[in-house]
């Protein structure tokens, strides 16, 4: 006969215990269970900006929660990585747009305040920037060839304005430079609209980067070649790189990222979202007004690529005499 009897209240007691003490393995909360914030290291307005709303919106609608987008301009472009950095509850919904300067900006400096590679949970590769080299449309230089010449016959007098020192604009023409055997002087100013007016008013003979699109389409600047593995359509007759006979394929490639040690369920959830908004008519409108193209890596090849751009930027860096001793 079965009885009861011995099941007390001190048994009770002991196996609530037991209960409470054991893995919460059903209590964790389902992700996304609030809003996301997705930090834009830009100000409001730029292609970076426009692009990522945009697909921030179509993901949104996939995750069932909000994506509040903080921009946070200035400090060379990682205070959004700095902020996953600082993040000490990293749960999925703080993230941030990783631009290049993430990239190349530690390298520079002697205590670097995170590592590429290995501080962050790489999500999704999206797209790149239409990076070229431009001259004002009323330059003697119809060409980079003419350019390159100019540059071989007048050493150190040839100059040309981009973004920062040590970012993809001025690593990947000191590239070009190198592939010639040419001096070009870099000259860095504060941010692109800055540089496209120095280009302008002539302080500087050409301008390495993006946002030159809309000058090139109104005849104020002229394109002598364009970075990415493709002529684009909105200009035929602009070569790229490769053209050339310059191996360089170099678009800038940015998507974002979490903070470190993101759990890969929390990861994949976002990533899946994101996917499937790459295509959004929407999205890919936006992409085409700025003749950019999408640039998708998953998670795993994204990490490796990561790895992949700083060792290059490392060797760059190191023939500029640009890393710390």
């Amino acid at each position: 006969m079965t009885t009861t009897r011995g099941f007390g209240r001190r048994t009770a007691l002991a196996t609530g215990a037991g209960l409470l003490c054991a893995p919460a393995v059903h209590a964790q909360p389902q992700f996304p269970n609030r809003p996301i914030r997705m930090i834009i290291p830009f100000a409001p307005g730029g292609a970076t900006d426009l692009q990522m709303r945009a697909l921030c919106d179509a993901a949104s609608r996939r995750l069932g929660q909000s994506i509040v987008i903080e921009n946070r301009s200035g400090g060379a472009a990682i205070l959004g990585a700095m902020a996953l950095v600082n993040d000490r509850t990293p749960d999925g919904h703080l993230l941030s747009q990783m631009p290049s300067n993430v990239f190349s900006y530690p390298l520079q400096t002697r205590n670097p305040p995170f590592d590429p590679v290995t501080d962050f949970s790489w999500i999704i590769q999206i797209t790149g920037y239409v990076f070229g080299l431009v001259v004002r449309a009323d330059s003697p230089f119809r060409t980079l060839s003419d350019l390159v010449e100019h540059a071989r016959k007048n050493p150190g007098q040839v100059s040309y304005g981009s973004t920062s020192v040590g970012g993809v604009p001025h690593l990947t023409t000191e590239r070009i430079a190198e592939h010639f055997g040419v001096e070009l002087t870099n000259i860095p100013f504060r941010g692109g609209h800055e540089t496209v007016t120095a280009v302008l008013s002539g302080t500087v003979t050409a301008m390495a980067g993006s946002g030159w699109t809309d000058h090139v389409r109104q005849g104020q600047m002229r394109a002598l070649c364009i970075w990415g593995s493709r002529r684009l359509a909105a200009f035929p007759d602009v070569p790229t790189l490769r053209d050339l006979g310059i191996d360089i394929v170099q678009t800038g490639p940015y998507g974002f990222a979490g903070p470190k040690g993101l759990p890969r369920s929390v990861v994949n959830t976002l990533h899946d979202a994101f996917r499937e908004s790459l295509n959004d008519p929407a999205h890919l409108a936006v992409l085409a007004s700025a003749e950019m193209e999408v640039e998708y890596l998953g998670p795993d090849d994204y990490a490796a690529s990561v790895a992949q751009i700083v060792e290059q930027n490392r060797a760059v860096l190191g023939r500029l005499g640009l890393l710390p001793q």
